[in-house]
């Protein structure tokens, strides 16, 4: 009777938080969503004043988290205007010395800002010219790094484009297919990036951070 109840007690302890039966995952992804969630508005700051200063798009931006799983949704549209997240997708990074379309570094990617390194580079970028892509629904932008870690973006042929490989919806734990350092989103993604991206009157900010 004593190890039945301990048992009992052990079943529940795993489940019970504030009063409902809530998993223990949960309760973890819950913790995370609130740190990611933190980080987000502490950058969105920061962007804003950057575009202000800079003379770009003032009413949103693009956040690429790349600490989060490259399975779960890391490319967030932040509304300086509702000050809300409006949108967000998968995102794909560089695969670096891995092989390309795996998904061997979706916990730990590298990054650089070296030509033939295959890895996507942090930093702030002014998203430029539209033009065409053999890729996805052939469309890309032209990404100008205005950073010492991103400013070679432009000779890398780094640009920002949709694939066909890249899912709509999260995989985790498995993560999005790498490519050569361009940071790739799903076709549908694109569309609807592309929406904004036309409409906006200004450059639009896109920052890739770990």
């Amino acid at each position: 009777m004593t190890r039945l109840l301990l048992i009992l007690f052990l079943l529940f302890s795993t489940f019970i938080i504030i009063g409902e039966l809530v998993p223990v995952n949960q309760k973890t992804n819950d913790s995370k969503l609130i740190a990611d969630a933190a980080i987000i508005q502490t950058k969105a700051i920061e962007a804003l004043d950057f575009c202000k200063s800079k003379k770009m798009n003032t009413s949103f931006c693009i956040l690429i988290d790349m600490s989060i799983h490259s399975g779960l949704k890391r490319l967030f549209v932040f509304d300086f205007q509702s000050d809300t997240i409006i949108f967000n997708c998968l995102v794909g990074h560089g695969c670096g010395n891995n092989y390309w379309s795996s998904d061997d570094s979706k916990t730990n990617p590298q990054f650089s800002n070296v030509s033939g390194s295959h890895c996507t580079s942090l930093g702030k970028y002014k998203i430029g010219e539209r033009g065409y892509s053999n890729w996805g629904i052939n469309i890309k932008y032209l990404l100008h790094g205005l950073e010492n870690t991103n400013n070679n973006a432009l000779q890398r042929q780094i640009v920002f484009h949709g694939w066909d490989l890249m899912p709509d919806e999260e995989v985790y734990p498995s993560g999005s297919p790498e490519g050569w350092g361009c940071p790739t989103v799903s076709n549908n993604s694109m569309r609807t990036l592309e929406q904004m991206l036309q409409n906006a009157k200004k450059p639009v900010l896109m920052w890739i951070y770990n």
